[in-house]
């Protein structure tokens, strides 16, 4: 079960390349007593696609929170400001 929520927004914005894109990431509890990690990502301001990842524990699912975090901070997305 969620111990700690973990909700995460990150945007990369370039007026010069008309990009304007959100990723957002959130750790959840499901109904079978497992985590889920909800990954939403689009342009900002369409409602985007989403996908949804299921796991038997917490940390893995904060694993891949980290390592989808790094890999979107490695590309030019950052938190809001």
């Amino acid at each position: 079960m969620t111990v700690q929520p973990y909700r995460l927004h990150i945007e990369r914005i370039d007026p010069s390349k008309n990009m304007a894109r959100f990723y957002a990431l959130s750790i959840e509890p499901n109904l079978f007593g497992g985590t889920s990690l909800v990954r939403s990502w689009g342009r900002i301001g369409s409602r985007g696609q989403q996908k949804i990842h299921v796991f038997d524990s917490e940390a893995k699912a904060v694993d891949l929170l980290l390592t989808l975090l790094r890999r979107k901070r490695s590309r030019g997305y950052l938190p809001l400001q």
